[in-house]
């Protein structure tokens, strides 16, 4: 694999990736992975099926007791969206689980591309507003852009000033009427 590609996967990726082997310690993890630590806690579910994966394994059952594919979601206290966690086994020597993490992002719901083009927003501004309507807090969006949080204040200011919003609230609330997006379940 290139260098690029790497970069990619480590950095960039926007899915969460953790590998566990069997005493289900963490043997890699990406960015991403690292900033869902950063906010929540892994379900206690994933430690409970990995387990069981890797007994299946030891029996020599695995297709038997796993015959299809091994997922589930859960909301999370504070999340905005549901999350989708997906684990996979490399049944080799030594075994590994591989847990990818996906969160169904309120963003996916609005065309931002529209929005960008209605209230003139730069590229950037158009990357922190995903993010904030996603539930970011402003340290969480520097940290994932490699930025400065006043940066992203700044930016916000002109984010408000271009849409008519005075605060975080008001900007989703006006995005949501906009989108025609119901704002049950919405947490700010």
């Amino acid at each position: 694999m290139e260098k690029v590609d790497i970069d990619f996967f480590m950095n960039k990726c926007p899915v969460g990736l953790f590998v566990f082997n069997r005493r289900l310690d963490i043997v890699f993890s990406n960015k991403q992975a690292s900033v869902f630590l950063l906010r929540y806690e892994l379900p206690e579910e994933v430690s409970a099926i990995s387990k069981r994966i890797f007994e299946a394994i030891s029996l020599g059952r695995l297709e038997e007791l796993f015959p299809g594919e091994i997922f589930f979601s859960k909301r999370f206290n504070g999340s905005p969206s549901n999350w989708i966690f997906k684990l996979y086994i490399n049944e080799k020597s030594d075994p590994l689980v591989y847990l990818l993490i996906t969160e169904e992002k309120m963003s996916n719901k609005i065309n931002l591309n529209d929005m960008r083009r209605q209230f003139k927003l730069t590229r950037r501004e158009t990357d922190i507003l995903r993010r904030v309507v996603d539930g970011l807090k402003n340290a969480e969006i520097a940290f994932d852009l490699e930025i400065a949080e006043q940066t992203i204040k700044d930016h916000l200011s002109n984010i408000y000033m271009k849409t008519g919003a005075e605060n975080r609230m008001a900007l989703m609330r006006n995005l949501l009427q906009i989108s025609e997006i119901s704002p049950e379940g919405i947490t700010l």
